[in-house]
């Protein structure tokens, strides 16, 4: 049997929408970190598999250390359980290394020693240019012929953005925001490896194809290769000649009937390799999602387990309108359809929505 992309959609949905109504926590555990360099993706993500989720649930799991959020793979924000944030540490500390070394001109064990001298510096919440300025005066130490790497722009996000920092509102509250954070050292719940990583990737985003977690989790392919031996995986053909493998015991595929409004950067698209997303999304629609030249995606919306268009809720008013677009040659939503994530909209993000309106864009 060859796996068709609707088969790995179906499998797909079983982990991401599970059908079991769960607490925030446990909803963060189980589908698994989602992308969130736009805060309120969480908020949305969590809000579209789990209608009813509310805006001070999310609020006080944050709070409370349940849920955590920081810059890890492939140089993103994601949030979750604090599990699995150390998984995706790992998988940083792995990625990421390679693009300090270029950008910092230091050697590997430089790298490992300025990471743990950072951590040092965040045992409190630091700011961003607190946390920069230590890493000058770091460099100013160990490699000063390098210093000057750290007021680029690529050199003032490594100050924070290298996966053992967790970040929060400087202002204490709207997590759902783009405000100021505040950044601080993350205390690992477990040591994890590659093995893991895996692990991580095929509970939450498989089957998957070995592009599609090196793609993920950003790191190098043969990295990828060396972890999946001695793994006890289920690998089956699929498209594009690709082979995918899953863990074991699976859960069963889903069927996902109705509309759900989705976050930007939501786990199916980007929890794939970019060349290779048509399990819930043709090329011609992802190309009019993603803007490769700033690498902004609009929120999808999904149409019976497709995504088939996009919607926007804009501004910060309390009350606001609804836009959504459908894309041509696709099922059209029903005005009735949008009931229910409307209503999941306005509880998780405390907002309104004064009015609806459907549009059909040709692509």
């Amino acid at each position: 049997m060859v796996l068709s992309w609707d088969d790995l959609a179906g499998r797909a949905l079983g982990r991401q929408f599970p059908e079991a109504v769960l607490d925030v926590t446990a909803a963060v555990g189980a589908v698994g970190p989602m992308q969130t360099q736009t805060a309120r993706s969480a908020f949305l993500g969590l809000a579209a598999r789990f209608p009813g989720t509310t805006h001070a649930q999310v609020t006080e799991a944050y709070a409370a250390g349940a849920i955590v959020r920081g810059s890890t793979i492939r140089g993103t924000v994601h949030t979750a359980s604090p599990e699995h944030y150390s998984v995706l540490a790992e998988a940083t500390r792995v990625g990421q290394h390679p693009r300090w070394a270029r950008v910092l001109g230091i050697t590997d064990d430089q790298i490992a020693d300025l990471w743990d001298s950072m951590e040092d510096h965040a045992r409190e919440w630091r700011t961003p240019e607190e946390l920069r300025l230590h890493l000058v005066a770091w460099l100013g130490e160990h490699s000063p012929a390098t210093q000057d790497a750290a007021e680029t722009a690529p050199g003032r996000y490594l100050a924070f953005g290298h996966g053992g920092l967790v970040r929060r509102p400087a202002s204490g509250e709207k997590w759902e925001g783009q405000g100021k954070p505040l950044y601080a050292t993350f205390d690992r719940t477990r040591t994890a490896t590659m093995a893991d990583v895996v692990r991580l990737h095929l509970a939450s985003h498989g089957p998957s194809s070995r592009q599609d977690v090196a793609w993920w989790s950003g790191v190098p392919l043969r990295v990828v290769e060396e972890a999946l031996d001695g793994l006890d995986l289920v690998e089956e053909d699929g498209p594009e000649g690709r082979a995918y493998v899953d863990l074991p015991g699976a859960p069963p595929p889903r069927d996902l009937p109705g509309v759900r409004l989705l976050p930007e950067f939501d786990a199916l698209l980007c929890g794939y390799d970019s060349k290779a997303r048509d399990r819930f999304a043709t090329p011609e629609h992802h190309r009019r999602l993603w803007n490769e030249t700033n690498g902004m995606l609009l929120p999808p919306m999904l149409v019976d387990g497709r995504i088939t268009g996009y919607w926007r809720a804009a501004g910060t008013a309390r009350t606001r309108p609804l836009d959504v677009t459908w894309f041509s040659r696709t099922r059209r939503p029903r005005k009735d359809e949008l009931d229910e994530p409307v209503a999941a909209l306005e509880a998780v993000l405390g907002i309104t929505v004064s009015s609806v309106t459907i549009t059909r864009e040709l692509v």
